[in-house]
């Protein structure tokens, strides 16, 4: 049998289309492969077949997965999706093949023996842990609009976690969140739901300047930091570990 590649958009949509035309092809499933974008080099005697993203599709896969394997794992794959890693679109696609042949589904992500659940439980773990270290390292700053304004960088795309986190906490503020590695803003209108605008749609230029009272308190928030240091103490390699520089250089303690 031939080997046959879905090539798919890096979303959650493009993937889950993935896997619903995956099944529509009614092949063996040892055969088909999803992934996702391009490649440079393409394998000898296979054939590639691109998948536009379909929400209808989506939604239906996203639905079985709810269903049969339960909103644990769900969650998991949606936290995997998250990865920049680009081997991601298979393994989700297998783990599902695997958990759909399970008599209890919900127990897949425990079937660790199998490498394509192995490497979707280790991409959420790495999304999860990066999205507790950003809800305890991300900054806002206020604008001179009043707006509370945090830009960050993260390695995975996990600004969809981190908005109904800050929403929760912060229903009465206009917010934004800026993955200006992915160019995606979270907007956040105070007593209003969140949603997602990208920077062809929004310069962050536009944003206005940090108001007077923010750069007061940056400057003693720093101040202090530098204060309470003691410097017999200091031991960079142990705050590397448990501030790793990729989250400092968005910080304020430390941009000052």
């Amino acid at each position: 049998m031939e080997e046959k590649y879905l090539i798919c958009e890096d979303s959650l949509e493009g993937i889950f289309t993935g896997i619903y035309e995956a099944y529509a092809l009614r092949e063996d499933h040892r055969n088909i492969h999803l992934q996702v974008g391009e490649e440079d080099n393409l394998r000898l005697f296979a054939v590639y077949i691109r998948v536009a993203a379909d929400s209808g599709k989506a939604a239906k896969v996203a639905g079985t997965i709810c269903r049969r394997l339960g909103e644990g794992v769900y969650l998991d794959i949606c936290r995997a999706l998250a990865s920049e890693d680009k081997g991601k679109g298979d393994a989700i696609y297998k783990t599902v093949l695997c958990g759909l042949k399970m008599k209890n589904g919900s127990r897949v992500m425990g079937n660790l023996t199998d490498r394509n659940v192995h490497k979707v439980f280790e991409l959420a773990r790495r999304t999860r842990n990066e999205v507790h270290h950003w809800k305890e390292f991300l900054r806002f700053q206020e604008l001179e609009s009043g707006i509370l304004y945090s830009k960050i960088g993260p390695e995975n795309n996990v600004v969809t976690f981190l908005a109904p986190h800050f929403a929760d906490r912060l229903p009465l503020y206009d917010f934004i969140i800026y993955d200006e590695k992915r160019g995606i803003f979270v907007v956040h209108p105070k007593s209003k739901e969140w949603y997602l605008v990208t920077d062809r749609d929004f310069d962050e230029r536009k944003a206005g300047d940090y108001s007077e009272r923010e750069m007061e308190y940056q400057e003693l928030f720093t101040f202090f930091c530098h204060k309470i240091a003691i410097k017999e103490r200091e031991n960079l390699k142990l705050q590397r570990n448990m501030l790793p520089l990729r989250f400092q250089e968005y910080m304020v303690e430390f941009g000052l």
